[in-house]
C-alpha cells in the first residue's frame, strides 16, 4: 500500500467534545433535558442534522424553524471549531511516522469544506495533509465511491494501493466500491443502528484502537515497527 486516507470525525479527529458542548448549551438555552453524551456521540457521523433533531426531536427537518437551528449549530461550532477537539490519542505518532516514510496521507469527508478547512488550519495539520476531498468537491458523496477516486486522482495513487479507515458504513462502503483496503475504526462514532454487528460492514480489518490502528498500517505499507 502507498496512501492512508482517512474519515475526518470519529477516525482521525476526535471532535465530539466540541459538538456534545454545543448541542447540550442549545438545550439549556432552550429549557429542555440535556441530551445524553454519549447519545450525541453516536450522531456526530450523520452530520449537523442529526445532532440538532436531538434537541428539537419534534421538527421536522425542512421545517424553516429547524434550519435555522441547525444554522445556529452550524455558526456555534464555526466559531470555536477545537476547544476541547485534538486528534485521537496515538494518531499523532502515526501521521509522522508516515511522513517519514514518504507515504502521503490524506481525508476524504462528508463534512463541508469550511468547517474541514478550519479543523485542520486549527491543529496545524494544513500543510501536512496530502489530500482533503470534502461533499463541495464532488457530484456524489460517500458512500459513492467518487470521493474516493477523485483523492487518488489528486495524490497520483492508484486506489488498488490505497488505505482508507473509517467509523461509519457509508466510510466502508465507499472504499469497497472503489476498491482501496478498508478499516473499520470500532473506536471512533459508531452509529446506532450498526454498532451491534460490525462484521456486516464487510470491511478488510477491524481495529479497536489507534494502536492497532498503527500495527496494521504499518504491516500493509511495510513500515518496520522499529522505525515507528
Amino acid at each position: 500500500m502507498k496512501a492512508v486516507l482517512f474519515d475526518l470525525d470519529g477516525t482521525l479527529i476526535d471532535t465530539a467534545a466540541d459538538f456534545i458542548r454545543i448541542i447540550q448549551e442549545m438545550c439549556r438555552q432552550e429549557g429542555k433535558a440535556v441530551v445524553d453524551t454519549e447519545l450525541i456521540r453516536t450522531q456526530v457521523s450523520e452530520g449537523a442534522r442529526a445532532m440538532v433533531k436531538l434537541v428539537y426531536p419534534e421538527l421536522e427537518v425542512e421545517d424553516p424553524v429547524f434550519l435555522a437551528h441547525r444554522q445556529r449549530f452550524l455558526n456555534l461550532y464555526g466559531q470555536d471549531i477545537a476547544v476541547d477537539t485534538d486528534l485521537f490519542t496515538g494518531m499523532y505518532p502515526l501521521l509522522e511516522t508516515l511522513e517519514q516514510h514518504q507515504i502521503p496521507w490524506g481525508i476524504v469527508t462528508n463534512k463541508p469544506r469550511n468547517l474541514s478547512e478550519s479543523l485542520l488550519e486549527a491543529l496545524n495539520l494544513t500543510e501536512r495533509c496530502a489530500v482533503l476531498v470534502c461533499p463541495e468537491d464532488v457530484s456524489r458523496t460517500k458512500p459513492d465511491p467518487e470521493p474516493m477516486y477523485l483523492a487518488a486522482e489528486q495524490i497520483q495513487i492508484t486506489v488498488k494501493d490505497c488505505i482508507y479507515v473509517g467509523d461509519h458504513p457509508r466510510d466502508i462502503d465507499a472504499g469497497r466500491n472503489a476498491g482501496m483496503y478498508t478499516i473499520l475504526a470500532a473506536y471512533g462514532y459508531l452509529p446506532l443502528a450498526h454498532k451491534d454487528d460490525l462484521n456486516a460492514w464487510q470491511a478488510d480489518c477491524i481495529v479497536n484502537d489507534v494502536a492497532e490502528l498503527q500495527q496494521i498500517i504499518y504491516k500493509l505499507v511495510d513500515i518496520q515497527p522499529a522505525s515507528a
